[in-house]
């Protein structure tokens, strides 16, 4: 016995969608996700969509600015674990590059030295290289770029 879901109609679903978008800042990706589990007909997606964006529920630019500071203020990602995440998210070039501007140089730096420092106080019982490494392979986990991981590692 099959149980089929009720079809809503394009109004229903856009409805739905405002709200959905309405909550959190949404990428294209994600919404056309959404419309796949409410059932909604490929041929429709793109007017939705469009509609979405007129009404500015969808910007991909506003997304991906909120998107990359979330990460690094609250998730503390530097900004190749987020480049990542936002390519994997199919946004454009263009919004990654203009979403990785907006955080600042000096707070970067800020909060990689001390994650830095944290991490190797943690492993005092260590030997210093050993600490070195591992503080490293946390930092470059975490997303940051490998030349001012170095730098900072090599301080300790």
């Amino acid at each position: 016995m099959a149980i089929y879901k009720k079809q809503l109609t394009t109004e229903q679903a856009l409805q739905k969608l405002r709200h959905y978008c309405g909550y959190q800042e949404r990428c294209h990706s994600e919404v056309k996700s959404k419309l796949y589990n409410l059932g909604i007909f490929k041929n429709e997606h793109d007017a939705i969509i469009a509609t979405l964006i007129q009404e500015d529920y969808l910007n991909e630019l506003r997304f991906a600015i909120a998107f990359a500071g979330g990460k690094f203020r609250l998730k503390q990602w530097g900004r190749v674990k987020i480049k990542y995440e936002l390519k994997n998210k199919q946004l454009s070039d263009y919004c990654i590059k203009k979403a990785l501007q907006q955080i600042k140089e000096d707070e970067y730096l800020a909060v990689l030295k001390k994650m830095a420092g944290e991490k190797f106080a943690l492993l005092k019982d260590e030997p210093r290289l050993v600490r070195q490494k591992k503080t490293a392979d946390y930092l470059l986990q975490k997303g940051f770029e490998m030349d001012l991981v170095k730098g900072v590692v090599g301080e300790d």
